[in-house]
């Protein structure tokens, strides 16, 4: 079996109980709204799952909104 690699940038690890970062990568779409939304999503980094909730509710409304007004051109 081979060997793992090794990583050349230590992970940092958190105290117990912390929560880890999530490292997500956005991935910008040019559409100023959209992108806008998506950055609240860097607001989730190392914050407690129970805090998420409202960040996905404002992102998803951000979306929903921003999908109406196109509809409404």
């Amino acid at each position: 079996m081979p060997e793992p690699e090794s990583r050349s940038t230590p992970v940092p690890v958190p105290a117990p109980g912390e929560p880890l970062p999530l490292g997500v990568e956005l991935t910008p779409t040019g559409h100023p709204a959209v992108d806008a939304g998506l950055a609240r999503l860097a607001a989730l980094d190392g914050v407690a799952t129970d805090a998420h909730v409202a960040v996905y509710e404002d992102v998803h409304q951000r979306l929903a909104d921003t999908l109406a007004a196109l509809d409404r051109d």
